[in-house]
């Protein structure tokens, strides 16, 4: 199987690069720049390399370098922003940094003829995100784009099939930025379309029901897509050997646990144990109001409940999880900053009662997760349904968690997915919720004074969760919503929408 490495300098949009080759039905893998030397990378037989973007300036001594050597390894290697920099830096070019030169957002670049352009127009429209910039091209490259600011948008060295670009091909922002990453693929490195989800489904079946044989398996299942779809791979490879512990911590949407107790233990017949623990987790997160402080009380008290369940089923091996692509770096990975920590990653405790975890999903994307949920046979209505976080409605009560906010919230987000769904929107928008702020303020209903918590509304359009606009719902949907809960729901006087992008925000609040 033909394969890209992207080589990770920590940017944000690193996951996304790799999503966008395996669109190609290329494999794509993310390492470290610190965790893989020139000779490993060979060894490892990628057919092409991409430096990722990054916030650093190559002059600065602490930023990201890597060893030269890899521009001679004979493999193809597109630079992307901070990528583009480092090559040029390493082959012994030069990079400036002035204020008016700086780029961000929507640009115009003119593009030469040239493999990596191959089926463009020779003007269109690019996403910058830089203040630095390659001023002179390193000796045997040659300029092959450029902007109104940015003499050196884009270079390369045809003989040793190294390309630069300052823009983010990535993003949907840049017009033909698919087709520039598909030229370098097929076109410059000579990959074979060979990457496939039924591929994925049939290796992880046979390595599990190899490395897990004869072990006893927990795996921890929220009900959401993630780790529905891990339960069921793994119950496709190891059978009656897997246990489903479903933790009802109190935490959950409005009917969700009687929901997961009758999917799994009926239909799927998978071995299910329900626990209730909603008193435990409440306790625990009394009067914690800090976002970090919440998912890593959450994560290990998760932790502690499998344990619990584990020392009263015997001897159990493994403990199983839904980790997925965007929970590890947005966990923090490599070099990346941490975003926040998902309770099944960062808030992971140092000592656990397992001897192995095992998370057979962390390499793919969500879209990725629901193909492979089909592949399975999983019903559409499940493999599509809402995302949850794993701390529940944890991170959607902004502020200190109560039983009554936790109501509050219940009842408001299930009018809000009442609504979209009234309304034939749930296929416009990928993500949609409701969060119980910590705000209160004045209303009145009637001719009394009423004081009451403000409720926002959320719904993104996404393809990868890395990035993500909001959804532009009609008004005649937002403004039922806001009155079915203002009035229906004692204790929420103001309903408010959130029309935030990400970035700069995530998809949740916390």
């Amino acid at each position: 199987m033909d394969k890209i490495l992207v080589l990770d300098f920590g940017g944000q949009y690193n996951q996304l690069i790799a999503r966008r080759v395996r669109s190609e039905q290329v494999y794509a893998e993310i390492r470290p720049y610190n965790k893989i030397t020139p000779e490993g990378i060979k060894e490892n037989g990628y057919k092409g390399i991409i430096f990722t973007g990054g916030p650093n300036s190559v002059y600065d001594e602490a930023s990201p370098h890597y060893d030269s050597a890899i521009l001679n390894l004979g493999i193809p290697i597109l630079g992307i922003c901070y990528g583009d920099q480092l090559m040029a830096y390493m082959a012994g070019g030069e990079i400036t940094s002035a204020e008016n030169s700086s780029e961000y957002g929507k640009t115009t670049v003119f593009t030469a003829d040239n493999v990596l352009f191959e089926g463009l127009p020779s003007e269109s429209v690019c996403w910058m995100s830089h203040t630095d910039y390659v001023k002179m091209p390193p000796k045997g490259f040659i300029t092959i784009a450029h902007t109104a600011k940015c003499p050196c948008a884009a270079m390369c060295d045809e003989s040793r099939r190294l390309y630069g670009v300052q823009f983010h091909p990535e993003v949907t922002h840049t017009v033909y930025g698919k087709q520039m990453l598909h030229n370098f693929i097929f076109l410059v490195c000579g990959c074979k379309a060979d990457w496939k989800m039924e591929n994925f489904v049939e290796t992880a079946v046979k390595k599990y029901r190899t490395s897990l044989a004869g072990k006893k398996v927990l795996l921890a299942l929220s009900g959401g897509v993630d780790s529905s779809v891990a339960a069921v791979l793994l119950h496709k490879a190891i059978g009656n050997n897997l246990t489903c512990v479903f933790v009802d911590h109190g935490l959950l949407r409005k009917d969700e646990g009687d929901f997961v107790e009758n999917t799994f233990g009926k239909q799927f017949g998978i071995n299910l144990i329900r626990v209730n623990a909603e008193d435990r987790f409440l306790d625990k997160l009394k009067g914690v109001t800090e976002p970090e402080q919440k998912r890593k009380i959450i994560g290990e008290e998760f932790i502690r409940v499998f344990e619990d369940v584990a020392k009263k089923l015997g001897k159990m091996d493994v403990l199983v999880q839904g980790t997925i692509y965007p929970d590890v770096i947005e966990s923090g990975k490599g070099d990346s900053a941490v975003i926040k920590s998902h309770h099944n990653v960062g808030g992971l405790p140092d000592v656990i009662a397992f001897d192995e975890i095992v998370e057979p999903l962390r390499d793919l994307f969500k879209d990725e997760v629901r193909e492979t949920g089909t592949q399975l046979g999983i019903p559409h209505e499940l493999v599509w349904r809402q995302p949850f976080p794993g701390p529940g409605l944890a991170v959607r009560v902004i502020g200190e968690i109560t039983k009554e906010k936790l109501e509050l919230l219940r009842e408001a987000d299930a009018i809000f997915r009442e609504e979209i769904a009234g309304a034939g929107l749930e296929s416009c928008t990928n993500q949609y919720f409701a969060v119980l702020t910590d705000l209160r303020s004045v209303g009145v209903m009637g001719d009394a004074r009423t004081y009451g918590y403000t409720a926002a509304l959320r719904a993104v359009t996404t393809d990868d969760f890395m990035t993500a606009e909001w959804t532009r719902l009609p008004y005649e949907v937002l403004e039922k919503t806001s009155s079915r809960i203002t009035n229906e729901i004692k204790g929420i006087t103001r309903v408010v929408y959130d029309i935030t992008s990400k970035p700069p925000a995530t998809v949740e609040w916390e």
